[in-house]
């Protein structure tokens, strides 16, 4: 902080010992004022480096830097979904991302968590071999699969599936619990026969992968009405297309992606922090193409958790 001390009016001579005590009276009264901004470290939970959350998280902590006085924001490396809300309600981190579901894992959100907006669909990736025999989910009975990371989104999908498949019985499948860059690895070793992994188009990591290792992403949408009829309505069908991958297009399961914040967050800060993410959303769209689809007809589905108030203010501003 730095604290300008006006010149000293006309008048008697000062000792040295009061002018001193007169400048930390002032430096004390702005410490203490309302008004002064103070700095806030803005820690963004975000996933794999070579996923989504990380590299939208990476360009919107660059965007809070620049616009944002008086802020330190970095991001953290997590197990995603699952993980970020914990540390959100927890304050280790001020913003996590987070897929619709985990919300709605206990039958309704968390009180102390609240959204800034719905930033884009999460696709769940059942990603094989070209020269595998799985086609079909229910072809992964006896298989090694990577059900994702613990603490995923993608961990909590993927048990969901499971169970609706009759495949969450011990011994239906070979579970490994691994994250993105372990589950890639181990399909190239041929440790496991498939992975899942929930993520916006395209995860950086799938693509790579798909240049050096040829690959199939399987087609999961026969089981979303399923998901929707025994969970959740946040379940629907998106398409990835051949353009993404370089594989054959199929529809898969989808979720909506969240921006979450403790509910005790300021309401001036949810407001600025939302402003931001809306009105700089180009340099979050160059950072991943994910991020194009954030606008603000979509932004305020946030279902199932409530709007912050200061996100709620926001879009009030904004509407037509």
């Amino acid at each position: 902080m730095t604290v300008l001390l006006s010149s000293p009016l006309p008048g008697p001579p000062r000792s040295r010992r009061a002018l001193l005590l007169g400048a930390l009276a002032v430096m004390a009264s702005a410490a203490c004022s309302d008004d002064t901004p103070r700095y806030r470290p803005i820690r963004i939970a975000t996933g794999s480096p070579t996923a989504v959350y990380y590299a939208v998280g990476t360009a919107y902590a660059n965007v809070i830097d620049q616009y944002l006085p008086n802020a330190d924001a970095s991001v953290v490396v997590t197990a995603a979904s699952a993980e970020n809300v914990e540390r959100v309600r927890s304050g280790d981190s001020q913003i996590g991302f987070s897929q619709a579901d985990i919300l709605a894992a206990t039958g309704g959100p968390p009180g102390d968590v609240a959204a800034l907006a719905r930033v884009y669909d999460d696709l769940l990736h059942l990603v094989v071999r070209t020269d595998s025999s799985i086609s079909r989910l229910e072809h992964l009975r006896g298989k090694r699969v990577s059900i994702g990371g613990r603490g995923s989104g993608t961990a909590v999908t993927v048990q969901r599936l499971l169970k609706a498949a009759k495949l969450s019985a011990p011994g239906a499948i070979v579970r490994r619990e691994l994250n993105l860059d372990d589950s890639m690895a181990a399909l190239r070793s041929e440790a496991i026969d498939g992975f899942f992994f929930s993520g916006g188009l395209p995860v950086a990591g799938i693509k790579q992968l798909s240049e050096k290792l040829p690959i199939r992403v399987v087609g999961l949408a026969d089981w979303a009405n399923r998901l929707r009829r025994v969970y959740s309505d946040v379940y629907v069908v998106r398409d990835v297309p051949t353009s993404v991958y370089g594989t054959t297009a199929v529809s898969t399961v989808a979720v909506p992606n969240l921006l979450v914040v403790s509910t005790s967050m300021a309401e001036s800060l949810a407001f600025d922090l939302t402003r931001l993410l809306l009105d700089r959303r180009d340099l979050l769209a160059a950072a991943h193409p994910a991020a194009e689809r954030l606008d603000l007809r979509s932004a305020i589905a946030t279902l199932p958790v409530p709007l912050h108030p200061g996100a709620a203010r926001y879009y009030q501003s904004v509407k037509p």
